[in-house]
């Protein structure tokens, strides 16, 4: 009997609250009080909208926040996104892995490179167009 070649699984990757970028120790504090420790059990709780909202009346604070904090969360499950580029995602205009997955690598790097270029004026930190196009091939998996 042969063997069929393993192929590695791609593991949905959890973050402590603490690592999402952007997120103030005031925040982190609000969440990790109300048992929100991991970007998995934020979007546990986050499922729907009107569960967004309700998590936003009962922490007092603003809907936009609760939807900037789930849409870094699910970015960040892709193992090669992670915390390290969900902020950047976002705030390229992207905000959640379905619209990573239907991008266009060159389509999604411009855009990166358009912010990058206009808000710190350096071209050097943009990823590379390979680091891109293995996020866009992650994504597949996990929208």
């Amino acid at each position: 009997m042969k063997k069929s070649p393993k192929i590695p699984s791609l593991k949905s990757r959890n973050w402590s609250i603490k690592k999402l970028p952007g997120l103030s120790k005031q925040y982190q504090t609000l969440l990790l009080e109300y048992g929100i420790t991991s970007t998995r059990k934020l979007l546990e709780i986050t499922q729907t909208p009107q569960q967004k909202l309700t998590l936003a009346n009962q922490l007092q604070i603003h809907p936009q926040y609760v939807n900037k904090w789930v849409a870094l969360a699910d970015l960040a499950r892709v193992p090669s996104i992670g915390c390290q580029y969900c902020g950047l995602l976002l705030h390229a205009g992207i905000a959640s892995v379905a619209q990573v997955a239907q991008i266009p690598v060159h389509r999604l790097h411009q855009q990166i490179l358009k912010l990058q270029v206009s808000t710190m004026q350096r071209r050097d930190l943009c990823p590379s167009v390979d680091i891109v196009q293995k996020w866009i091939e992650q994504s597949q998996f996990y929208k």
